[in-house]
């Protein structure tokens, strides 16, 4: 085998599977609409996060109308025990989520996906007591939280439940009795600006320390929070780490290799299938955030993510996939290094069901009418689509806000339609192309240029001397015990890597 250089973000690509195509190289752009919405002068388009006005529309009228399958999926929020408006909040002063920590967390993403999910039921009944419900709940934590703590997973925490609290709060930010400017505070303080830490410093970590789903996790905060907030700059840096950052998290890091068949590898799936889940719903969820403010990533390095998220699916259904072996360097800046080396795919088990295939496939093969066969089955074998509280009582069942068959359903756009079909808001005038946006001339040279299949990304330079790393495994190791409560899989694996991982059901917190 040939090894590849990957030293640039920590990471190796070894070999090279038949038909394994290298990334184009960073730095290179991609053609198309968009970038306005990061550099114009305006506010942001709002609702417009995962939801825009029209969406919302859509929606009611759907549900009014009786159509399917909108109706399942209204009826899957409507059972579940989070969108009821006699919900009371229990907010805290202090959030903690790690081991050696008196742990409370749960009690925010509880909370946050009521607020979510009586919100949402708003929208589509116009019944004012579920727009109070999620008020008082958004409010009462505005006027009590201070901090956001805990081991390393305290990063999982600020990006995972930034994005959510921004998604809950824009579809309430014009209620007369929601404490906006407050909110606002709140999340920039508490959520935003851990999560833009640890995108500069991975938490005194080398850069490919943390997998994929943390960067996407606070990048997905980040995006979120400068929409919410009108932060223009904050919503550049979002979006120029999805395309040229360092660390795992962004696009050809994330999915480091391509295949003459369409597929692009998702590097978790040679961790596990949980957080393989967890990353691609994440990173579905920034670029729709992004494209209802005119910014295409979906079609970023022509459709980067399609090619990964078909690969998932595929590999969710029990496809055989491809896969080009890598190692990923761990470590402290300044303190104890490894390396890990994955040479498979990690197995799956078929019935593992996240709600985060409804908005992707919608997307590529009804806003754009590309074809995406893996997405369209798995989208029919997820729907209707539930949310926090339907996929188990671990908090890795509350890492996406769900709901995708009632809110992403959508019919197909024809050419140039553009988003007359409610499909998405638009910000400075600019609204994405419903076609696939192709990389630029320079991306295909630099891609047929390669001869290697190495991981693209620059080396990340601290801003600042880098926080202070937790003792042991707080910080390298951590998240590494909740791959026994994503698996579902029993037993032992086996040997991968040189690394033994434990599969069990039922187990430990869900994400990491």
């Amino acid at each position: 085998m040939v090894r590849a250089s990957g030293a640039a973000v920590g990471i190796a690509v070894v070999g090279a599977v038949g038909g394994a195509v290298a990334p184009a190289a960073a730095g290179t752009t991609a053609a198309g609409t968009g970038a306005a919405a990061g550099t114009g002068a305006g506010a942001f388009a709002h609702p417009g996060l995962l939801h825009t006005r029209t969406d919302l529309d859509r929606m009611a009228a759907k549900v009014k109308a009786g159509a399917a399958p909108y109706a399942a999926g209204f009826d899957r929020l409507t059972a579940n025990r989070h969108a009821q408006s006699g919900w009371q909040a229990r907010p805290q002063a202090v959030v903690y989520r790690g081991s050696g920590t008196p742990e409370n967390y749960s009690l925010l993403y509880n909370d946050i996906h009521a607020a979510y999910q009586n919100a949402l039921r708003y929208h589509v009944t116009g019944e004012s007591a579920y727009a109070d419900t999620a008020v008082a709940v958004l409010n009462a934590w505005s006027a009590t939280l201070t901090a956001v703590n805990g081991s390393a997973d305290r990063f999982l925490a600020a990006g995972l439940y930034g994005y959510q609290f921004a998604n809950a709060a824009e579809l309430v930010r014009d209620h007369g009795d929601f404490e906006l400017a407050r909110f606002q505070e709140m999340l920039s303080k508490n959520f935003g600006a851990m999560s833009d830490d640890f995108l500069v410093r991975h938490n005194g970590a080398v850069v490919s320390n943390y997998w994929t789903n943390w960067d996407l996790a606070n990048m997905a905060c980040v995006l979120a929070t400068g929409i919410f907030c009108d932060d223009r700059a904050q919503v550049a840096r979002a979006v120029d780490y999805f395309k040229h950052g360092a660390g795992l998290g962004a696009v050809r890091n994330a999915i480091p290799v391509l295949y003459d068949d369409g597929l692009g590898e998702w590097l978790e799936a040679g961790r596990d299938q949980g957080h393989a889940l967890l990353g691609v719903g994440l990173m579905g969820t920034l670029c729709e955030m992004a494209w209802n403010q005119g910014i295409d990533l979906y079609g970023y390095d022509d459709s980067r993510f399609l090619k990964g998220a078909q690969y998932v699916a595929r590999w969710n259904l029990g496809g055989q996939v491809p896969f080009t072996a890598n190692t990923r360097r761990k470590g402290a800046i300044g303190g104890w290094s490894g390396s890990e080396t994955v040479t498979a795919a990690a197995g799956v088990d078929p019935s593992m069901i996240r709600p985060i295939w409804a908005m992707i496939a919608n997307h590529y093969t009804k806003r754009r009418g590309m074809s995406a066969t893996y997405l369209t089955r798995i989208a029919a074998k997820a729907a209707p689509e539930g949310g926090g509280g339907d996929y188990g009582p671990n908090s890795g069942g509350y890492d996406q806000l769900g709901f995708g068959t009632l809110a992403f359903t959508r019919d197909r756009v024809s050419a140039g339609a553009g988003d007359t079909a409610g499909d998405g808001g638009t910000a400075g005038g600019t609204t994405p192309s419903p076609t696939a946006t192709k990389a630029s001339a320079s991306d295909s040279a630099s891609a047929s240029a390669s001869a290697s299949a190495s991981v693209a990304g620059s080396a990340a330079t601290p801003a600042a001397a880098p926080s202070a790393p937790g003792k042991g495994d707080d910080l390298a190791a951590t998240g590494s015990g909740d791959v026994v409560g994503w698996t579902a899989a029993t037993g032992i694996t086996a040997l991968a890597g040189g690394l033994l991982l434990l599969r069990r059901r039922g187990r430990g917190r869900q994400d990491g």
